[in-house]
């Protein structure tokens, strides 16, 4: 229940799901006018500030830019892939596909064929209440794994998880049977402040490798430069902006929720 409630309760505190709370009030509210002006200009604002790409990118980067990827090839005896970076095979797709996190499963590819470690663990379950899939996603990750080259040999599974806490937990314990107590964490850059904190309070020490980074130096320098065209663009509402402003939003609530749990 803690599973589904975590993923439910949320979208009512993201800004699309918030919006439309405030427009729900704002319709059954007392025949009061001011009342519903302000609510809905509380909904203009809100959708407007999440929308522009000057607040998105500005709070991507906060969360993305804390850890860098390596600037060598880093050493450890396992690489820990998270899952979130596939789709199942289901019909009519021919084969498991990736999706905008994919390059996760691709970098730890690559770590791995530069002799970074010389196993990686795939860690991902399916959530209990959803019958919408059937491979675990570590078994679609196995499977994309050995499609570029990694031996199925070299490949660990871990299915229970559920959400990033329990990455670190189930993840934490096949390590210890293995006395493994270094990792090098393949995972989205977003997603990386989260994920380190979890498996550090595992007693892992962690190694970061982020991906899939959404603000690049360059399109961050091109979002400011001071051209009035570019500012009248980024500043106009932007579904793409809206969607990266929800999944740092994300992030900010489980670090906060998982903190307060104390998995942090």
């Amino acid at each position: 229940m803690f599973v589904y409630l975590s993923k439910l309760l949320p979208l009512f505190v993201y800004p699309l799901g918030l919006a439309c709370v405030l427009i729900l009030v704002a319709l059954f509210s007392p025949k009061r006018q001011k009342w519903q002006r302000a609510l809905l200009i509380i909904v203009l604002v809100l959708l407007l500030l999440s929308s522009n790409r000057w607040v998105s990118l500005t709070l991507a980067r906060s969360l993305e830019w804390r850890y860098l990827p390596p600037a060598n090839t880093p050493q450890a005896e396992v690489i820990v892939l998270l899952g979130g970076g596939t789709e199942s095979g289901d019909a009519p797709r021919p084969m498991t596909e990736v999706n905008g996190a994919g390059d996760r499963v691709l970098y730890a590819a690559k770590l791995y064929q530069e002799g970074a470690a010389p196993f990686i663990l795939v860690s991902g379950g399916n959530l209990e209440f959803s019958d919408a899939r059937g491979d675990t996603p570590a078994s679609e990750m196995t499977d994309l794994l050995t499609l570029v080259g990694v031996p199925q040999e070299s490949i660990w599974q871990q299915s229970q998880s559920q959400n990033t806490y329990e990455d670190a937990f189930y993840t934490a314990e096949i390590l210890a049977e293995a006395g493994i107590d270094e990792i090098i964490l393949v995972t989205s850059a977003l997603h990386m402040p989260r994920s380190v904190a979890l498996f550090e309070k595992q007693g892992l020490t962690v190694i970061p490798a982020p991906v899939d980074f959404t603000v690049t130096q360059k399109n961050w320098e091109s979002t400011f430069k001071p051209d009035v065209k570019e500012v009248i663009l980024n500043l106009m509402p932007n579904a793409s902006a809206l969607g990266l402003t929800t999944s740092v939003l994300k992030e900010v609530l489980g670090m906060l929720v998982y903190g307060a749990r104390g998995w942090l």
